[in-house]
């Protein structure tokens, strides 16, 4: 970074730190916001845009080859009159970065000079041509676009240092997508009653990235149709670390692939509380049970806080509601081979103890088993039950797919245009994680890889910078100030000089 944007990022901070430095106010007669002659004015020379973040993004992907990846792998228009594939798919991804929530929001930023000069655009295709292009996909084309962000992915993670290398751990869901649509084709009634889709989605649990998203009917079941992407996904990820772990839920426990997963990954799943493991559990002795260990929710780093009292177990207990509560877990473990496999596996085996309570009276005491199937034999049970609970962090990267970048939002009129678009919607959170892991200050890095969608915009995309295109640059002159503006900029230098070896 040059010396003299240092120097004004610097003088910057100190002019904001004055200003919020907590101080003895005196009474104020006025309220602070005291602005009353607000004129507006036109400025006829400048250009400017409010998300000046979008040049270190593209920068991003440009210089990773993801341009050039998508060009040779999806091959969907026979000329070029005048975009290429990547100009649809990076003018769709870029709208979602930009705050947009739909295609739609493609028009206000096509209308904006100050964006297609950010970008050294001529012009963008509009809401509708979009959605053409998304009706070109096949699911073929559709697989070579997530081949293709994957091979970009790949690269990415083997420049990383090597502990990020050392384990890989892979999560298996699937979410009901709703839509008020009536002729969106492809869609169903779901298992909750809600007309949509069921995708499918695989992440990568250290980076929170979407490795393959499947778009199915509403009505399927969530497993439906899901080994072959899981085989391609610890394919993808066993090239390149050193340990896979895979988990899902009860769902996803496919007895007849656990031995050829048995060879590729360490795995762990639910499995349904079936007679025969009910069975299985009621013969264990007092002796094979151990309590399970919990683990504190946060550490508390200064001093223990007065607990506020729980407002919403008042007014349980008050209106007499009926209410479970858990009052001991324990802990079995025993060997079990399922029907369809030839090889015998390591079933844990959680037990609950449930007092069932309405008000301040015990109505009866309730026990309930959860059965998990796994090939690790090196963790103890406490560890693996809490590896397993681990997964529900995966709801939170669904979440932030669906409603944060609103990726998983069905605005397309087909099945596969609409998983198209899901794919390449969930570009822009794929680029969140690649910006982060490619951040030069790691610690910041990590944090950028686990932030919420909409404080990444906040902070990196959403700065206002004035479009000044000189000769052959294109310069993002900011105008406004974060205390992360530093690091976006150091980031933009280490882009120019960045390429695979």
């Amino acid at each position: 970074m040059k010396k003299n944007i240092r120097k004004k990022l610097a003088k910057r901070k100190r002019k904001i730190e004055k200003r919020t430095k907590k101080r003895n106010w005196d009474n104020q007669s006025k309220p602070m916001m005291a602005g009353r002659n607000i004129c507006y004015d036109v400025d006829g020379r400048h250009q400017a845009i409010a998300y000046g973040g979008i040049g270190a993004i593209h920068q991003l992907a440009a210089k990773t080859g993801l341009i050039n990846e998508v060009d040779a792998c999806v091959t969907l228009l026979k000329r070029h009159l005048p975009y290429h594939e990547s100009d649809h798919i990076l003018n769709i991804a870029y709208n979602y970065l930009a705050g947009g929530s739909c295609l739609q929001d493609i028009e206000l930023l096509r209308n904006d000079e100050g964006w297609l000069n950010a970008l050294g655009a001529q012009i963008i295709p509009d809401p509708t041509t979009a959605g053409d292009f998304l009706r070109r996909f096949t699911e073929p084309d559709i697989g070579a676009f997530m081949e293709a962000k994957n091979t970009v992915r790949k690269k990415i993670w083997q420049i990383q240092p090597a502990r990020f290398l050392r384990e890989a751990v892979i999560n298996v869901d699937g979410t009901i997508c709703a839509t008020d649509g009536q002729c969106k084709q492809g869609m169903d009634i779901s298992y909750n009653g809600q007309w949509g889709y069921h995708p499918l989605v695989i992440s990568l649990h250290n980076t929170r990235e979407p490795l393959f998203i499947v778009n199915r009917s509403g009505n399927v079941a969530s497993h439906h149709d899901c080994s072959p992407w899981i085989d391609q996904s610890l394919d993808l990820v066993g090239n390149c670390f050193q340990k896979v772990q895979l988990r899902g839920d009860t769902d996803f426990s496919l007895t007849s692939h656990f031995d050829k997963w048995d060879r590729q990954c360490t795995f762990i799943f639910g499995m349904d509380a079936m007679p025969n493991l009910k069975k299985l559990a009621d013969r264990l002795g007092a002796y094979d049970w151990q309590p399970l260990e919990k683990r504190p929710h946060r550490q508390v780093k200064t001093y223990q806080r007065r607990t506020p009292e729980n407002v919403k177990q008042q007014v349980v207990k008050k209106r007499q509601f009926k209410k479970i509560v858990t009052t001991a877990e324990d802990i079995a473990e025993c060997e079990y081979r399922p029907v369809k496999c030839k090889k015998t596996y390591r079933l844990i085996i959680l037990r609950k103890t449930l007092d069932v309570v309405r008000g301040e009276m015990n109505l009866f005491e309730d026990v309930r088993y959860f059965f998990y199937i796994t090939n690790d034999r090196k963790r103890s049970a406490n560890q693996m039950i809490h590896f397993y609970r681990a997964r529900s962090d995966h709801e939170n990267d669904i979440e932030q797919l669906k409603n944060g970048v609103k990726a998983l939002t069905p605005a397309s009129d087909t099945l596969l245009s609409n998983w198209a678009l899901m794919t390449i919607a969930s570009l822009a959170w794929d680029l969140k994680a690649w910006f982060g892991l490619l951040l030069s200050y790691r610690p910041l890095g990590l944090s950028v890889v686990r932030m919420e969608f909409k404080r990444f915009i906040n902070t990196f995309m959403r700065i206002p910078c004035l479009v000044v295109r000189t000769g052959r640059r294109i310069c993002y002159r900011i105008v406004g100030y974060n205390d992360k503006l530093a690091h976006v900029i150091k980031f933009s230098d280490k882009m120019k000089s960045f390429g695979f070896t």
